[in-house]
């Protein structure tokens, strides 16, 4: 299968030109982008980035979004300033350079981040957003850290937590129907053992004809065809959110 060998291959997409409504800040050890909404609220979102990284402008994008809609968001460097991965890269050594970036292993930054948003934001509530990369970061997290309300995984590689199921809060998964990476197995899979284990509000929903990253790394003026897709995505993850935030 193409995608054990390479188990992200995915193109960066439609880079989006944009510069961000929000700042980059120091938080402990990492640094961070936060966007503010005009009104103050004890709501947060963390959005988790792809393997592109945090400056990534499409990633940007989607977090100024979820601040227009009323939330604090951030966008923290899970790679703590290792570099991220560029299209130009050699993916023969993608293994290798994964080995170094763990979604599985952010916990320490999520626990700094969870305190800056209480202790510097006045924040009470807090969900979890993340795509590919970030997305499978998703699933860990509502696996395990007590602290946060809800998640939403968009095309979280699914094998890198094949086995674990029982969630701790609200989370759904946005997949493509044409996704390369994620074949629609995997995700027949996924839906199977969280109905069979899961003991909370989860939805999997898959989106006709849609490739991988599609909600973030696609241009809707660009890829009309997927318009409608793309912003079905988008506000179905804002209403997820605001259900459980």
């Amino acid at each position: 299968m193409a995608n054990e060998s390479r188990p992200c291959p995915c193109d960066i997409g439609d880079r989006f030109d944009y510069g961000g409504r929000g700042q980059e800040v120091q938080v402990e050890h990492i640094k961070a982008y936060v966007c503010k909404p005009p009104a103050s609220t004890d709501k947060a979102v963390i959005v988790i980035h792809d393997i592109f990284g945090w400056q990534l402008p499409n990633t940007r994008y989607i977090a100024d979004m979820l601040a227009t809609n009323g939330y604090i968001a951030i966008c923290p460097d899970f790679f703590v300033g290792q570099e991220a991965w560029k299209p130009s890269n050699d993916w023969a050594s993608f293994d290798d350079w994964l080995k170094t970036r763990d979604a599985g292993k952010i916990d320490k930054e999520v626990d700094v981040v969870l305190k800056y948003l209480k202790d510097q934001c006045g924040v009470k509530k807090i969900g979890v957003i993340g795509f590919c990369w970030g997305g499978a970061a998703v699933q860990h997290l509502m696996l395990k850290n007590p602290h946060l309300k809800t998640g939403v995984s968009l095309y979280g590689v699914i094998r890198r937590f094949a086995d674990k199921h029982s969630l701790l809060h609200p989370t759904f998964f946005i997949f493509g129907e044409k996704d390369d990476i994620i074949p629609l197995e995997q995700v027949t899979l996924l839906e199977q053992k969280l109905k069979q284990n899961c003991k909370v509000d989860y939805e999997v929903k898959i989106y006709p004809g849609q490739t991988h990253g599609f909600v973030h790394r696609k241009r809707e003026d660009i890829n009309p065809q997927d318009k409608p897709y793309i912003e079905e995505g988008r506000k179905d993850m804002i209403n997820w959110l605001n259900k459980y935030l």
